[in-house]
């Protein structure tokens, strides 16, 4: 990792534990898979237990989320066009993710979070297409479960040499960007067929 900010920033919150994790994921200037990364390096290093650090991982990565779908609800597409840079959010991010949201409605909310560009910014449509709160949510939730389980691992492995995670977690996050990708697809083609038998 080049940045030692960031590795100062992480340390100054990982002196906090669960609120230093869950403070770092809702605010998003560093990566989750990062933050996550040294939450696995906490949990080995017997700063914080594994379940709290899941929790932290849960909650955090959840309300960060929940921030871009209530900015989508009130704000609405031009709002991001013209702040998404502040919030290191792109047109072709934004783009990327509508087309997904559209085609695939509502499950992508879960599936999304393991793929790359439309991860980041796939709470967007769905606030400004007003998916129920509860409905967005629950797939948010259940999606960073596996996401935060996953870089804990990876981290806890790692130990001292966590900030390398970005080098590792590829070679987990094809697998798992193949079968997001699968499941998508069955699931349209699934609606697809049911809607022409009727």
């Amino acid at each position: 990792m080049d940045h030692q900010w960031i590795v100062h920033i992480l340390q100054t919150l990982g002196e906090y534990g669960f609120f230093g994790i869950a403070l770092a994921l809702m605010l998003e200037v560093i990566p989750s898979e990062i933050v996550l990364g040294y939450g696995g390096y906490l949990i080995a290093s017997g700063k914080i237990s594994f379940l709290s650090a899941l929790m932290a991982g849960v909650l955090g990565g959840t309300i960060a989320q929940l921030f871009l779908y209530w900015l989508g609800i009130y704000g609405g597409r031009p709002f991001f066009d013209k702040y998404g840079k502040f919030l290191l959010i792109n047109s072709k991010h934004l783009d990327a993710s509508e087309k997904w949201f559209q085609k695939y409605g509502t499950i992508v909310i879960f599936t999304a979070r393991f793929i790359p560009i439309v991860r980041h910014a796939i709470s967007i449509p769905a606030g400004i297409a007003k998916m129920p709160f509860h409905q967005f949510s629950i797939y948010t939730a259940a999606a960073m479960i596996p996401w935060t389980v996953l870089f804990l691992f990876i981290g806890i492995q790692l130990e001292s040499h966590w900030d390398e995670i970005g080098q590792v977690a590829h070679v987990y996050l094809k697998p798992i960007i193949i079968i997001a990708t699968v499941c998508l697809c069955c699931y349209f083609l699934y609606h697809f067929i049911s809607k022409n038998k009727q």
